[in-house]
């Protein structure tokens, strides 16, 4: 897997404060500066919102399709189908929802809905559109962010690495048969 993130660049604890031209700038660097090697998939993980980044992505390059992440809480799925909407007026596939932090399983091997239930299956159901999966909360996946482990290698058949490998194998298929009608590298725009 093949990263660039603006982290790599800045020091660390160094606030980020740009705008418009700088931060389109730096995006269309990413994109056509950045010596990618053969790709099968570039995937374009952003911040939550419908602001600079995901307009100027959206304009930089043709987008096979977003992938829209929310919790189950309403005040998330409010903030994803603003990002939802706009990226259907820009005429952006969109692939499905995502429920991330779904549930905590305790000890005992009872569920805690910390933020709710089933929002994201709820959101995709009103917008018409494929419930991707939900992802439950684990600290392996936060150990293995810190390590630069994803959770999906480290720990494949945890509840998490199981349904973040079954959200991809999805969102792939659904890009793959998007693909036989395009000859352009697929694209992913997550929106948190």
């Amino acid at each position: 897997v093949q990263i660039m993130s603006i982290g790599f660049l800045v020091k660390p604890g160094q606030p980020l404060i740009w705008r418009g031209p700088m931060l389109h700038s730096a995006i269309r660097q990413f994109l056509a500066d950045v010596t990618w090697d053969a790709l099968d998939y570039l995937i374009i993980d952003l911040p939550p919102g419908t602001g600079d980044a995901q307009l100027s992505v959206a304009q930089s390059v043709p987008l096979s399709g977003a992938v829209i992440v929310t919790l189950p809480q309403a005040v998330s799925q409010e903030d994803a189908l603003r990002g939802m909407r706009m990226f259907e007026e820009l005429k952006v596939p969109i692939l499905g929802v995502v429920e991330n932090m779904s549930y905590l399983e305790l000890a005992d091997g009872t569920r805690m809905d910390l933020f709710g239930q089933g929002g994201g299956r709820q959101m995709a159901e009103k917008a018409g559109l494929k419930f991707l999966g939900d992802v439950p909360i684990e600290s392996i996946v936060r150990e293995g962010g810190d390590q630069g482990l994803p959770v999906v290698a480290a720990h494949p058949d945890s509840a998490a690495g199981k349904a973040l490998r079954g959200i991809a194998e999805q969102v792939a298929a659904a890009l793959s048969v998007a693909a036989l009608q395009s000859t352009e590298v697929p694209t992913i725009e997550i929106v948190e």
